[in-house]
């Protein structure tokens, strides 16, 4: 195939939402849709939040989307059998008649978010269509391509936005009026319901806006990654030239956009701080978290900060030597990339003060919730260091221009629940 004119192809196509039979649990054979639903794989806090998950219900998706065993490969023949014992004993069971999937999340402080979920045609970032803005780790996504083999199976869709407030957000907004296929509230206080649009004329409707519009990835860089990967492997045409995804329209429903923190094992708080001397600003503050965030937040506006805890206070991070970071950040890429907490995070914190290898699971974790990581670094005396988030226009706006942030660098949401809908490639 012609590579070139495949892109250009693709390029004009713009986004292409297929419907397609969804698979979702059959309400009778489960306790309630909200115990078997859990956050996206790389969302869930281990081992307690997994073990709470697992607990819930006997068929929490968990067994599927982070399966328990010895080894890789078994983890992954685990899941592929859950998933065929289930489909068999009638567990999950794939609706009629293919459809996009309208998804609302609400919650009770006004928070209303819809979008669609489909299975999309994947693209390389070269065609301009999906455009990632972080860099993944090679063992998540060959982790998450074993497991989307086994399965033979889309488990949780990514979520990716766009600008568009036309005719897609009309049809949404439409089916919401009609009874809903399932409606649930999980235990942190969300509401979820799903509608199936299958009508010919709104899917023609859907289809021909989208294709005029490219998304960008929110949440969910390694299992994008993990679709191109799946789709190399097999010749196309072929169900893997599709993977399952929610999208957004920001324009009409604006996602929350929150920072991803670091824990890094065994390197004490005083450790931390000692390095740091005479590179940075250090200043104690003794406050709840609430306040330790909004001190992070003030010192954001003025440059890099950081939020270091582990050893009952917090240590709020700034003003860093203009020297250092010279000396440390590269210098080939943006201003806006380079002036980055993420990439001062990394670029000069982890790799040259710290010496912390930033792909190393032993070394480092990240974990959305502040106050688990910082509980985490209580716990095990190691340092938490809290970032503070990044707007939505300088994602955009860095990954229009094919600039990748550090991995982890922002945390888009509210994500979608796992559990509601997963797509079986072989249907």
């Amino acid at each position: 195939m012609n590579t070139a004119g495949h892109s250009e192809a693709t390029a004009r196509r713009g986004l292409e939402l297929t419907p397609f039979r969804g698979l979702r649990y059959a309400p009778d054979r489960v306790g309630s849709l909200a115990a078997v639903t859990s956050p996206p794989y790389d969302v869930v806090v281990r081992p307690d939040g997994l073990h709470h998950l697992q607990s819930a219900d006997p068929y929490n998706i968990v067994r599927l989307i982070l399966p328990q065993a010895g080894t890789p490969s078994a983890r992954t023949e685990q899941a592929a059998d859950t998933l065929r014992r289930w489909l068999a004993e009638g567990v999950l069971a794939a609706d009629p008649e293919p459809g996009l999937y309208v998804y609302e999340q609400r919650d009770d402080e006004g928070m209303l978010q819809r979008g669609l979920i489909g299975a999309l045609r994947v693209s390389d970032p070269s065609d301009g269509v999906v455009l990632p803005h972080e860099d993944v780790m090679p063992p998540v996504v060959a982790e998450r391509a074993a497991l989307m083999r086994a399965t033979c199976a889309n488990l949780e869709p990514l979520l990716l936005t766009y600008r568009g407030n036309g005719v897609t957000a009309e049809v949404i907004e439409r089916t919401a009026e009609r009874p809903a296929l399932l409606s649930t509230t999980t235990e942190d206080g969300f509401h979820h319901r799903l509608w199936s649009v299958t009508d010919p004329a709104e899917l023609t409707l859907v289809q021909s806006d989208l294709s005029g519009h490219q998304a960008l990835i929110a949440d969910g860089h390694h299992r994008w990654a993990t679709y191109r990967l799946l789709r190399a492997e097999h010749p196309s045409p072929s169900p893997w030239d599709h993977g399952l995804v929610l999208l957004v329209d920001t324009v009409r429903y604006p996602l929350r956009v929150r920072a991803i923190h670091r824990l890094l094992h065994g390197l004490p708080v005083a450790d931390a701080l000692a390095a740091l001397d005479g590179l940075f600003r250090v200043t104690r503050l003794e406050k709840p978290l609430p306040e330790a965030l909004a001190s992070l937040a003030d010192a954001a506006c003025a440059g890099n900060a950081f939020l270091l805890a582990g050893d009952g206070a917090f240590h709020l991070v700034d003003r860093p030597d203009q020297d250092l970071l010279a000396r440390t950040v590269p210098t080939d890429r943006p201003a806006a990339w380079r002036t980055l907490d993420a990439t001062v995070l990394h670029a000069t914190l982890l790799e040259h003060v710290w010496h912390v290898p930033e792909d190393s699971p032993a070394h480092i974790a990240y974990i959305h919730d502040a106050g688990a990581t910082v509980a985490k670094a209580e716990g095990d005396g190691s340092t938490a260091v809290l970032l503070h988030p990044v707007r939505e226009e300088v994602v955009r706006d860095l990954a229009r221009q094919g600039v990748t942030m550090p991995r982890k660098s922002t945390s888009f949401g509210p994500k979608p629940a796992s559990g509601l809908v997963l797509r079986a490639l072989d249907l």
